[in-house]
């Protein structure tokens, strides 16, 4: 059961802040996102992307991170729970952020999200817990860390999210792009 790609939990919040509440199950609207979540709509709901540019495409409806992100935190010392990171889903069984973009996660019975970009840790992170910014963002060698943040996405069709739910990844055709920030 360990390699079964899932979903672990579901998590929402109606109002602009960092986390998010976990839920028995979430609805994906497509071209819109998870139903009665701030970032739900067609165009931007990113508080600072808003300001800068209230008419771009919602490419950030839905927030994804995997749980082994969230045991890694614990084992640091960090207490993380599942939305606290403001994901909207959280999965088990595959690497989110080695996924290319426009690879579509199919989830359930029926919904379809296609992944659009890295989620950059922001500087709330380190208001719920101190250092957890430089913890979620660093991993790997180089100048430039390896995000973990969890990965952003649109909605391409509707359906219930619960945990427990099978995910299938379709890749895109090649050549594959890495996932860049959104």
């Amino acid at each position: 059961m360990q390699d079964c790609k899932r979903v672990v939990a579901v998590c929402l919040s109606p109002k602009h802040r960092l986390s998010k509440t976990p839920a028995l199950e979430i609805r994906a609207v497509a071209g819109l996102g998870i139903e009665g979540d701030a970032h739900y709509g067609t165009t931007t709901q990113h508080r600072y992307d808003k300001r800068k540019a209230p008419d771009r495409p919602n490419l950030r409806q839905v927030h994804l991170v995997e749980s082994a992100l969230l045991d890694d935190l614990g084992s640091r010392g960090f207490d993380v729970r599942f939305g606290d990171l403001g994901e909207n889903i959280v999965t088990a069984g595959m690497s989110l952020t080695a996924l290319p973009e426009g690879a579509i996660l199919r989830i359930g019975a029926e919904a379809r999200l296609q992944l659009t970009g890295l989620r950059e840790p922001c500087v709330l992170l380190d208001r719920l817990r101190p250092g957890l910014r430089v913890a979620v963002g660093q991993k790997g060698q180089g100048a430039k860390p390896f995000l973990r943040g969890g990965v952003l996405s649109r909605v391409l069709a509707t359906g219930f999210i619960r945990p427990h739910d099978e995910v299938t990844i379709e890749m895109p055709a090649p050549p594959h792009r890495p996932l860049g920030n959104v």
